[in-house]
């Protein structure tokens, strides 16, 4: 018998992560949140292990990393979360708050940059976890990439972060080869041999890191690892790509500062119900990468 869910019921279970199955009236697809997309094998036990026991024992994966356990009875909300929680999961992502971060697998992919999954975890903690009661004007997406190939496309984020690897380059070792292996090392094709020598365009440079080593002579050994910083993506009914920092940071201190400042900056500054693009395009990008920065 299907029980009758009221509007303010519907409401208030979409809060902890539950969305009402169109097709019934007291039946929900309950997120369960990831923190980076990394779950152990336990907790894969624990989740399919619900879905039998709370679901109708079907899993969908949705499109930022989380686990939607499917036809999920009004009543057996709560014991599902219950049973969760013993396995440290929980379940939510919704609503005008910070969402559940999207992280790309850098820290073990052959071209990750920097610790994807370990600075995933940390924003998760810190601003999915630590701001839960933040109300915002609108929804906030956050999304960490390890490189300059954009898998999680962090420029369609609210706020993304990608990885960084700005080369040296030692015009005194370069011997200006035919073919230079730091020419051909570079997918962009931006590293060119200029008058006999190996120039690599700092306006068109990506920081990809691919030619680090390549050069025999050892003219571009050297590196400094930053972030970039993504603001004013978006991604659905209306698109807007993000516009990326001046700045390249250097440190994940900066980076954690630059997300927190960005998140109250729109709660401060932004109109109920605009997303976070609108109020950078309002405000304008550079008065807001200043607040940011200063």
């Amino acid at each position: 018998m299907e029980i009758k869910v009221t509007p303010e019921e519907v409401k208030r279970v979409k809060a902890l992560g539950f969305l009402q199955d169109k097709r019934y009236g007291d039946v929900f697809n309950g997120r369960v949140i990831t923190k980076n997309g990394k779950i152990t094998a336990e907790q894969h036990k624990a989740i399919a292990e619900a879905s039998e026991k709370f679901g109708s024992g079907e899993i969908a994966m949705t499109v930022r990393l989380t686990l939607e356990i499917q036809g999920v009875k009004y009543e057996n909300i709560e014991p599902l979360r219950d049973f969760l929680a013993q396995y440290g999961l929980t379940t939510g992502g919704t609503g005008k708050k910070v969402r559940p971060v999207v992280s790309c697998k850098g820290t073990t992919c052959q071209y990750g940059l920097i610790d994807t999954y370990a600075l995933s975890e940390k924003i998760h903690e810190k601003f999915y976890e630590g701001m839960r009661d933040l109300v915002l004007p609108h929804k906030f997406k956050i999304a960490v990439g390890g490189c300059p190939n954009n898998c999680v496309k962090p420029d369609l984020n609210d706020v993304g972060v990608i990885g960084q690897r700005i080369p040296t380059v030692y015009l005194d070792k370069c011997r200006g080869c035919k073919k230079c292996q730091v020419e051909l090392a570079c997918p962009i094709k931006t590293a060119k041999l200029v008058d006999g020598k190996i120039n690599i365009d700092p306006q068109l440079c990506n920081h990809c890191g691919r030619c680090r080593n390549r050069c025999p002579f050892k003219a571009v050994t050297d590196y400094q690892g930053g972030y970039k910083i993504y603001l004013g993506g978006r991604w659905g009914k209306k698109v807007a790509q993000g516009r990326a920092m001046s700045k390249i940071l250097t440190t994940e201190e900066e980076v954690m500062q630059i997300i927190e400042r960005a998140i109250y900056l729109f709660r401060d500054e932004g109109i109920d119900g605009e997303r976070f693009s609108d109020t950078v395009a309002r405000l304008g990008f550079e008065n807001v990468e200043s607040k940011l920065l200063g």
